[in-house]
């Protein structure tokens, strides 16, 4: 089932997406809901953030060759972590399906993508094992967490490199029926591919994220997890288009505009 939010000029609201029709429904995927007999066509809406977490998680640096592709980068030897390691984004951030990422005017050249499997969490969860974990997930959606790389580099805290508005595009919509051994990430920019790998291949795995998370957290319905990414990103410009593919979920695609060039002709 695919769970989208969707926007009309009259409001916004949760829907299920079959095709290219959806069905609205009162309430949503998380508190409980009731179909309607109101449909829209999929282009003739806005497509929204598929959720809006209350607690927005990631999974520390989760894949090999990313880590070691860093490491090369700044002349370091690689360190592979050893257990799972949790992080924050923020809210202010998120951006949906087809909106613009603005590239600060003082940015440097260094704004990249990393194309992200996100779990999307569907009940109150606490102390979970790795067999249990996965019973709290609702689904997966797909997210992309722009960063600018010389500011991680300089500020004590990723407040700017990872939060900046618009900093992270996720959607298009929340897929509860994808298999996770069947994921593979596929990115392209402009057109054309720039990295794919095996979605599932992650140093720690959603189950064992999950698990060690809800050890001290109390996970809720509409929290959640972005799991890392594999490689390295492009420096990015004006008027690039970035699209995550996930096999069994969709695909995110957002353009890239600089604020000091917008409202050029």
């Amino acid at each position: 089932m695919k769970w989208i939010r969707f926007s009309t000029p009259a409001r916004t609201a949760y829907g299920i997406l079959e095709g290219e029709e959806i069905t609205e429904v009162t309430g949503d995927p998380f508190g409980g809901y009731d179909t309607t007999r109101i449909v829209h066509r999929l282009d003739a809406v806005k497509l929204e953030v598929p959720v809006i977490p209350r607690t927005f998680y990631c999974a520390g640096i989760n894949y090999e060759e990313h880590i070691r592709a860093e490491a090369a980068a700044l002349g370091i030897e690689p360190v592979i972590p050893q257990k799972p390691d949790i992080g924050y984004r923020a809210v202010n951030a998120l951006i949906a399906h087809d909106e613009p990422v603005i590239i600060p005017a003082d940015a440097t050249e260094q704004v990249q993508y990393e194309g992200e499997l996100a779990v999307v969490i569907g009940r109150k969860a606490k102390h979970l094992t790795e067999a249990e974990a996965l019973s709290c997930v609702l689904g997966y959606t797909i997210g992309n967490d722009v960063s600018e790389r010389s500011w991680l580099k300089t500020d004590r805290t990723m407040w700017r490199a990872k939060n900046a508005d618009t900093f992270k595009p996720m959607g298009p919509w929340i897929e509860t029926e994808a298999s996770l051994d069947e994921m593979e990430t596929t990115i392209r920019l402009n057109g054309k591919p720039t990295a794919r790998f095996r979605t599932n291949a992650m140093i720690f795995g959603v189950a064992t994220y999950i698990a060690a998370m809800s050890r001290y957290l109390t996970l809720f319905p509409g929290d959640v997890i972005w799991m890392g990414t594999e490689g390295v990103s492009p420096n990015l410009v004006h008027g690039d288009v970035v699209e995550i593919s996930i096999s069994g979920i969709g695909t995110l695609r957002n353009s890239f505009l600089a604020e000091s060039r917008i409202g050029e002709r």
